[in-house]
């Protein structure tokens, strides 16, 4: 229960790594994406398969060809542009992404169709 009078405010933190750290209570595992250039990110088959978790805002992802399913977590950033597959954008699945830089998201690469999930309301 949450005493709305001594609410401990989050000041230590930024907001990407304070997901990480829920994902980790909750027992998700996952990898930090490390960005290739701002708000860039590319995920390969070799060491970035599976759960990913973008350390910074998305502009945009390109899943390698090889690369055949991973799930990436990510915030999108106020110039989303969207997901690649071997540096194609492709159209995806599911929800609609606000370009808002504080919601949360999936993007999840399976059989080459990238479906997109909002995980934070």
């Amino acid at each position: 229960m949450i005493n709305n009078e001594r609410i401990v405010p989050i000041t230590t933190t930024d907001y990407l790594s304070m997901i990480g750290t829920v994902m980790k209570l909750a027992g998700t595992t996952f990898a930090v994406a490390e960005s290739t250039g701002i708000g860039t990110f590319a995920v390969t088959a070799t060491g970035n398969a599976g759960n990913l978790l973008a350390n910074e805002p998305v502009i945009s992802c390109n899943f390698a060809e090889s690369t055949t399913a991973a799930v990436v977590y990510f915030v999108p950033d106020f110039n989303y542009k969207g997901f690649e597959i071997d540096g194609v954008l492709v159209s995806t699945a599911g929800a609609t992404v606000k370009k808002d830089g504080v919601t949360l998201y999936t993007a999840t690469l399976s059989s080459g169709t990238v479906t997109i999930a909002q995980v934070s309301p």
